[in-house]
């Protein structure tokens, strides 16, 4: 299939970059000369089957632009040593990226290169415009891992960046009922495993034995996102890197981090926007269709 160039390797899956030869109608979703990336998976148990075969179902549920599409996929079955059983491995095929992701721009920004305002709105209204997509599912869905590791950037000169998300294997159902405290834990649990610390939704760190999970999860690391497209870090970032600090508590009460600088690169309007999205309470945090007509109010405001 021509050469192949490992360039990510995560949970337990690598994502490859190939040249393609195949006809004209897949190739035009790819770059013009016909790369695409391939993500994949060795399947460890049963159980972990099961959770692959559930990110391709989710993952073919949507079509939207800011949204990295399944283009297509395959399971098969390898040979093993003699002392071993049959082994699986899944292949996923998505467009390729080249450009990387937000946490790669993230890394420049630490080196004081920033977003334009009205660059950091229009990347954030494209992710905004995907998740609306997933939370306007019947039943809702939510990302679960919203953060700038997710998000894929396509830089062309003179025009704002082509964000996308990505990485459905968390994605699940938005709404569930906790009624014992065994769920909550159980949600817990399973949060500390696939949900990234610093965007974790304080709901998810401390899971009460009565209450109602919905999408608003996303809402909180969609917020921490907006901060990271700005200042290059989650604003609770430092929480986890000071032994002093409690990450818990820090995102239970919402003690966002600001920079010191004394210039900062970002009206107030930002900022602002980022604290209503942090709401530790989620019955209070905003729905996503609210978020996208605040962008929107932003974008028309600082286009001028």
């Amino acid at each position: 299939m021509g050469r192949a160039d490992s360039f990510l390797l995560d949970r337990g899956a690598s994502i490859h970059q190939h040249r393609l030869k195949t006809s004209q109608s897949i190739v035009s979703e790819f770059l013009d000369d016909g790369t695409y990336s391939m993500k994949k998976v060795l399947i460890q148990s049963k159980e972990h089957l099961e959770l692959v075969k559930e990110e391709i179902r989710v993952s073919s549920l949507f079509s939207h632009p800011n949204l990295l599409p399944l283009l297509d996929h395959a399971i098969i079955s390898v040979k093993a040593s003699q002392d071993q059983s049959k082994k699986q491995e899944a292949y996923l095929l998505f467009p390729v990226h080249l450009d990387g992701t937000l946490l790669d721009s993230a890394k420049t920004m630490k080196a004081k290169e920033f977003f334009s305002t009205l660059e950091v709105l229009q990347i954030f209204h494209q992710l905004c415009a995907g998740l609306k997509h997933m939370h306007n599912f019947d039943p809702p869905y939510a990302h679960n891992d919203v953060n700038p590791g997710n998000v894929l950037l396509t830089h062309k000169k003179g025009q704002t960046p082509l964000a996308k998300l990505m990485d459905f294997g968390n994605t699940r159902p938005a709404r569930r009922q906790i009624r014992s405290r065994s769920e909550a834990l159980q949600l817990q649990e399973w949060a500390s495993e696939h949900v990234s610390a610093p965007f974790r939704a304080p709901e998810l760190w401390d899971c009460p034995s009565q209450c109602d999970i919905d999408e608003r999860t996303d809402i909180w690391s969609l917020g921490c996102t907006l901060f990271a497209i700005m200042y290059g870090v989650s604003p609770f970032e430092y929480a986890l890197e000071e032994s002093d600090e409690s990450p818990q508590l820090a995102i239970a009460n919402a003690q966002i981090k600001w920079p010191t600088e004394p210039n900062a690169p970002y009206p107030n309007d930002l900022n602002q926007f980022v604290t209503w999205m942090l709401q530790p309470q989620p019955t209070v945090r905003p729905r996503i269709d609210d978020i996208v007509i605040h962008v929107d109010k932003l974008i028309s405001k600082y286009s001028h």
